[in-house]
């Protein structure tokens, strides 16, 4: 491996990949156009949920080592830099219709086929959490799986584990133009989707405007902290550590700017529908932002194609913050050697 390497963004991806590049004793210098968390990982969600078992595939396979990993990775961050990222695996859990039974339990058989030992789904009639989401069938699908971080906390925490470690983020130098000398990897965004595309000449994807809302229940904060996250209706809710419920998020194809509006309230009263407990609930913070969608919707991953010693780290769009720690790792492997990339993820 190189000794030092520039990460030109401080997002989730950029400071995944200065982490693990600094754990494994590179020297890293990270350059962030705004500052850390700036873009689209500076949300609010922070849902770290797998892809349906059924039809399995190597990116639902990349996604799941990533979640099997992180409570360990992330438990090392944590130590490393003495910041909290909000992590835990506490669930997730599902209105289910007794009249899809069928596909339900398929579902449940393809997880178990294709889940590790001890993470399972189930279906129960009794569900015990601070927020049950309404089922008119009195079923729910459950999983052990799915876990949690607190975006802007896992940013930070990754951010003062990389300086602990002697590594240096610079922020505000403003946008970074890919004729530096390598080896750099470029984990900008929306924007470096962009110029991937344009240097390739060919669309490598785009960006999604994203709003997603912070609650705060009148429940009890620390039954939240614990409570298993829901998904119903396309709409994640998800209770975080500090007692705040993360509501999102949209997904608006035509971008014209980074403000919320009434798409996002309409976003908290179809949450508030689905979970009555949060009827009432103080909306502490609003978001917006722009995600990076590849056109294949799986991350693109490794070497920028004719530019040598350049590695694209990009396109996480609802994944990114699962993906992250094992796009990282694979980047860090490539610049040791060894490559692991799946084809279905590489730029090229």
């Amino acid at each position: 491996m190189a000794s030092r390497i520039t990460v030109i963004g401080a997002g989730i991806f950029g400071l995944s990949c200065a982490w693990e590049l600094t754990r494994r004793g590179a020297s890293v210098r990270v350059i962030e156009a705004a500052r850390i968390g700036a873009g689209s990982s500076g949300g609010t969600v922070g849902a770290l949920a797998p892809h349906a078992p059924e039809n399995w595939n190597p990116k639902k396979q990349m996604q799941l080592d990533a979640l099997v990993a992180a409570e360990d990775w992330w438990d090392e961050v944590a130590r490393a830099g003495g910041v909290d990222p909000g992590y835990a695996r506490t669930g997730r859990i599902q209105p289910a219709d007794p009249g899809d039974r069928g596909r339900i339990e398929a579902r449940i058989a393809a997880a178990a086929g294709n889940w590790p030992t001890g993470f399972d789904m189930r279906l129960t009639s009794a569900p015990e959490a601070a927020l049950v989401p309404d089922s008119p069938g009195g079923l729910w699908l459950v999983d052990n799986l799915t876990a949690r971080l607190a975006p802007r906390r896992a940013c930070a925490a990754l951010a003062a584990a990389v300086r602990a470690a002697g590594g240096e983020i610079v922020e505000e130098a403003g946008p970074q133009h890919p004729d530096r000398t390598g080896p750099a990897i470029w984990a900008t965004g929306a924007p470096g989707l962009a110029a991937l595309g344009a240097d390739l000449g060919r669309p490598m994807g785009g960006g999604v405007k994203g709003q997603s809302a912070l609650l705060r229940p009148h429940a009890d904060p620390e039954a939240l902290a614990q409570a298993p996250q829901v998904f119903a209706e396309g709409v994640h809710i998800v209770p975080h550590a500090d007692g705040t419920v993360a509501v999102g998020s949209t997904s608006e194809r035509d971008v014209a700017d980074t403000t919320t509006d009434a798409q996002l309230d309409a976003l908290i009263a179809r949450a508030q529908a689905i979970c009555p407990a949060l009827a009432g609930a103080e909306v502490v913070d609003r978001w917006a932002g722009i995600r990076p969608r590849a056109l294949s919707r799986a991350p693109l991953i490794g070497p920028w194609p004719g530019r040598p010693g350049h590695l694209v780290a990009n396109g996480g769009f609802k994944i990114g913050l699962a993906m992250a720690p094992v796009a990282a790792a694979l980047l860090a492997d490539l610049l040791e050697g060894r490559d692991r990339i799946p084809d279905g993820f590489r730029p090229d």
